[in-house]
Parts: structure tokens; sequence; C-alpha cells
């Protein structure tokens, strides 16, 4: 099973650690059960394409390689900073919050 997370597909975040730390990007796949993520412009690996048919072209191709969730920190769309997310509910639903500056978002 597992653990939910507050990070969403479209999400803009920045990187804690490693070598693309600062760096900023847009989720454009989650893995929750691996607990990782695949972020736009961030973690490129090369990797060594076969060609498979005649009109599809070989050789090595750059692509993102997952980066794990606890490495990203969601960037607030209001004050732009890297901030947590709380969970505020009204009239029975639930907003996601910076902690930060206490903007809503969905």
């Amino acid at each position: 099973m597992s653990r939910p997370t507050r990070l969403r597909k479209g999400d803009t975040v920045q990187v804690l650690t490693g070598e693309d730390k600062g760096k900023r990007g847009e989720i454009l796949k989650i893995d929750l059960e691996k607990r990782r993520a695949i972020v736009q412009g961030i973690n490129f690996v090369k990797k060594h394409q076969r060609q498979t048919r005649q009109d599809v072209q070989g050789g090595i191709i750059e692509l993102e390689a997952p980066v794990a969730l606890s490495n990203l920190m969601r960037v607030c769309p209001k004050c732009g900073k890297p901030t947590r997310i709380g969970v505020a509910r009204k009239d029975k639903e639930r907003k996601r919050v910076c902690k930060g500056c206490g903007a809503e978002s969905e």
C-alpha cells in the first residue's frame, strides 16, 4: 500500500538535494508505489536505444529519470518560494495551503 502525498501532477517543485539542487520544474508523472516522480527538465540520463525499424532512429537519447518525492518541495504560486503544504477544510472541501504565506490552491 502506498502512502499519500500532497504533491500532484502539474505542480511546480524545487529539487532539494543532488546534482540538480535548486532547479525547478513541473511534475509530469508520479509513482506512489515507488515514491518517485518524473520532473520536467530534471535528472537527465542517457539511454542507448537500438533502432527497432528502418524509420525509427537509434542512438543515444536523453530522458528524465524519476526523482524521490522526499527530495522535492512544492513552490508556492503566490510567494514563489519552496514551501511545505498544509490542508485546510472549508465547507467539507479540502484545500492545499502554503505554510509560509497561507495562500490556498485547488
